[in-house]
C-alpha cells in the first residue's frame, strides 16, 4: 500500500522541486575566496556595462590581486533612476530615524526636510527640520548601491546638493587627474566635476541632428538639416524621432541646449525663451516617433522608421559606423553636429551616501578617470588599451588622449568635443536653475496635448504655412508664462509648506488645458485662413 502511495506522490514531489533544482545559484564570495563585489545603478546601454565589466576585472585583478563582481542594476531611464534613488534614500532615513526612540516619531515635515538643502540656509526653517537634515548628513544611510554612473552633471548635482553622495576622493588619491590640462574642472559654461568630489565627469557628449539620406530623397526638398531651427520647418511633418524628455534627461538638456542657443541668437534671454519654447512646440509637431531613450532615436531613423531626429553624439556615431559597416561603405545614415554650435556636457560617475563597498567603488572611479579608463570609451576595437567587443566612440574627458600618438587608435580621430563645442558657451545661470522647470513644462505644451498640438500645426502648414495665418501662429506660440516670470513657475511646481502636490498637480493641469485651447483656437483661425 505505502509502495503504491509513494508511486502515485512522487511525480507530485518532482513536479515541485523543478523550481528549486533549476533556481541559479547565487554567487556570493566565500570568506577569503579573494573575490569583491560593486552595485552600479545606471542607465548605460548593454554595450558600455560589458566594456566596463571587462576591463575593471583586469585592472582590478592587476592591481589588488583579486576578483571582483559588478552588479549593474538599470530601473529605466535617468528621470526613473533619480526617481528611485530618492525614494530608497526616503525610506532608508526613515527605517534609521525610526530607530532611535529619542528622533521622535516621523513626520511629513522630516520627509520633507532631511535632502532639502534649502533647510541649510533658511532661518525659518523649524529645529526639528534642521536637526533631521543634519542628522542625515552626518549618518552613514545608504540604499545598498555604491555608484551611480551616467546620467549628466544637473542630476548628479542635485543629488550632490540633496546629500544623497558624497565625496569619491579623486583629488586625494590622484590630484594629477585633475589638473586644467588634463580635466579641467569646467568648460564653456559647463561644470566637468564637482569641486568637492561629488560627482566626477568620465566621457564628453555634445547633442546634434541625425538624419537618413534616403528618406529625405522622397522630400520636395531634400536638403540635410543643419541647424536646430530645420527641425521645426514644415517639410518635416509627421517624420522625426524624439525622446521623451519627462523620461530621458539627456532629451532634456538636448532641449536645454537648444533654448540656450536661441538665446544666444535672439541677444537676451526673454526673446530667446519664447523663440526656444515655440521651436520645441513646433518639432513635437512634427514628431512621428516618440521613445522614452534618447539612444533608441538614431535606430529609428537608420531603419528609416522617421527622417530625422536629435541625438547624443556616441549613439549617432555608433549608428553611422555599423551602417557604413552594413551596406559597405554606402551609408545612409548621418550624424552632424548643428551649425552654431553646439554645448559640451559631461557625463558623470558619482559615489553614493552608505556605499556598502566604498573601496571598491572609489577603485572604479580610479579606472574610469585613469588612461586606462578612458582608452576603452574612445578606442577602436582590438587596439592596445581598447574596448574587446564594442566600440564604444565615447569622447574621452581627459584631454591627454586627445594627443597625436592616439589620433589613429581612436574611433574617430577627427571629433575633440573641446575643439567643436568651444564656438557655444553654456550660460548656466539662463536655464540651469529651471532644468527640471523645462521637463515638466514641455510635457505640459507639447507631450499632454499633442495630439491638438499637432493637428494646430498641420492646418497651419495646409494654410501655405505660419506666414500665411498670423492669428493662427500667435494662438500657436502663446505661452503660460514669460520668461521674466520664470522663477514664480518655478516657485509653483515645487512642493514647500505654501506648496502641495495637489496644488503643483493643479498648476500642471492649468497649463495643458490652456495648451489643448490654445491649439484648437490656432486650429481654427487657420482653417479659415487667418
Amino acid at each position: 500500500m505505502w509502495k503504491k502511495v509513494i508511486i502515485a506522490v512522487l511525480p507530485l514531489v518532482v513536479l515541485l522541486a523543478i523550481p528549486f533544482l533549476l533556481r541559479p545559484v547565487e554567487k556570493t564570495a566565500a570568506p577569503g575566496s579573494g573575490e569583491d563585489k560593486l552595485v552600479i545603478i545606471s542607465a548605460h546601454n548593454e554595450s558600455i556595462r560589458y566594456e566596463y565589466e571587462q576591463a575593471f576585472r583586469d585592472y582590478y585583478r592587476n592591481r589588488f590581486g583579486r576578483e571582483i563582481e559588478i552588479d549593474f542594476r538599470s530601473p529605466g531611464g535617468t528621470s526613473d533612476i533619480v526617481r528611485y534613488i530618492a525614494d530608497r534614500f526616503e525610506a532608508e532615513f526613515r527605517r534609521f530615524y525610526e530607530a532611535d526612540p529619542a528622533n521622535g516619531p516621523w513626520t511629513a515635515e522630516i520627509a520633507a526636510a532631511f535632502a532639502n538643502p534649502a533647510v541649510d540656509r533658511d532661518p525659518d526653517a523649524s529645529p526639528e527640520a534642521k536637526r533631521a537634515r543634519q542628522l542625515f548628513l552626518s549618518s552613514d544611510v545608504g540604499i545598498d548601491i555604491d555608484l551611480m554612473a551616467g546620467g549628466g552633471t544637473f542630476d548628479m548635482a542635485r543629488h550632490a546638493a540633496r546629500g544623497f553622495a558624497v565625496d569619491g576622493g579623486v583629488a586625494r588619491r590622484h590630484p594629477d587627474y585633475l589638473l586644467p590640462e588634463i580635466i579641467p574642472q569646467s568648460f564653456g559654461g559647463d561644470e566637468f566635476y564637482d569641486r568637492e568630489g561629488r560627482y566626477y565627469g568620465v566621457v564628453l557628449s555634445t547633442f546634434g541632428i541625425c538624419y537618413n539620406r534616403d528618406r529625405l530623397e522622397e522630400f520636395e526638398d531634400k536638403r540635410p538639416p543643419k541647424r536646430w531651427s530645420d527641425l521645426g520647418e514644415a517639410r518635416f511633418f509627421n517624420t522625426l524621432a524624439l525622446a521623451d524628455p519627462s523620461k530621458s534627461g539627456s532629451a532634456n538638456k538636448c532641449f536645454e541646449i537648444l533654448i540656450q542657443q536661441c538665446m544666444a541668437e535672439a541677444g537676451n534671454p526673454e526673446q530667446g525663451w519664447a523663440d526656444g519654447l515655440n521651436l520645441i512646440k513646433r518639432i513635437f509637431g512634427n514628431a512621428r516617433n516618440l521613445t522614452d531613450s534618447a539612444g533608441k532615436i538614431p535606430r529609428d531613423v537608420a531603419a528609416g522608421n522617421a527622417a530625422a531626429g536629435m541625438a547624443i553624439d556616441t549613439y549617432g556615431f555608433t549608428e553611422q559606423e555599423w551602417n557604413e559597416l552594413q551596406l559597405e561603405g554606402d551609408t545612409r545614415f548621418f550624424y552632424v553636429a548643428p551649425e552654431g554650435g553646439t554645448a559640451v556636457s559631461a557625463d558623470p560617475i558619482q559615489l553614493l551616501r552608505g556605499a556598502p563597498n566604498r573601496a571598491a567603488a572609489e577603485a572604479f572611479i580610479d579606472f574610469l578617470l585613469s588612461p586606462e579608463g578612458q582608452k576603452i570609451h574612445a578606442f577602436k576595437v582590438g587596439t592596445s588599451g581598447g574596448p574587446k567587443k564594442h566600440a564604444l566612440r565615447r569622447a574621452p574627458i581627459r584631454r591627454d588622449l586627445y594627443a597625436p600618438e592616439y589620433r589613429e587608435l581612436r574611433s574617430d580621430p577627427d571629433y575633440n568635443p573641446y575643439e567643436s563645442g568651444a564656438s557655444f558657451t553654456y550660460r548656466p545661470e539662463w536655464t540651469g536653475p529651471y532644468y527640471s522647470l523645462l521637463r515638466i513644462l514641455i510635457k505640459c505644451i507639447a507631450l499632454e496635448p499633442q495630439p491638438e498640438l499637432q493637428e494646430a500645426w498641420r492646418a497651419i502648414i495646409a494654410a501655405s504655412g505660419p506666414e500665411k495665418v498670423p492669428l493662427a501662429m500667435e494662438a500657436f506660440n502663446r505661452l503660460p508664462f514669460p520668461y521674466r516670470e520664470i522663477d514664480r513657475a518655478n516657485q509653483a511646481i515645487r512642493k514647500s509648506n505654501e506648496r502641495s502636490a495637489v496644488d503643483i498637480a493643479a498648476t500642471c493641469r492649468e497649463w495643458s488645458e490652456t495648451a489643448r485651447a490654445n491649439y484648437l483656437e490656432a486650429a481654427e483661425l487657420a482653417r479659415e485662413g487667418k
